[in-house]
């Protein structure tokens, strides 16, 4: 057998084209050099009622909603990063300023 070989990727575009793009099989098998029995073997495997289809867009499916998780999350950790910063600073402050006033008063009560 010389017949080309080409990649997972390759057949699985052209199913795309096929199903989602609503092309005929004749056309796309011209259009890319492949035969149309190859195509019609392609689209058993890899089209819409194949497993591997659901399974890849099951995949493509948990990932947006993962990228949509670690957008949100990142964002609430930006706030509460910023928050404690904040918090921190104007504690710090707090404290330095009561800090003198309260050696003075003790300074102040042992003379008495």
């Amino acid at each position: 057998m010389s017949g080309k070989r080409y990649t997972e990727e390759f057949k699985i575009e052209a199913v795309r084209q096929l199903t989602e793009g609503g092309y005929p099989v004749g056309e796309v098998a011209q259009r890319l050099g492949v035969t149309t029995k190859s195509l019609y073997d392609w689209r058993a495997k890899y089209g819409e009622s194949s497993g591997r289809y659901q399974k890849e867009q099951a995949n493509q499916d948990e990932l947006r909603r993962l990228r949509a998780e670690l957008k949100r999350v990142t964002q609430e950790r930006d706030i509460l990063k910023g928050a404690a910063v904040d918090s921190i600073d104007q504690r710090n402050t707090l404290f330095h300023n009561l800090s003198g006033r309260f050696e003075f008063q003790c300074f102040s009560r042992a003379l008495i």
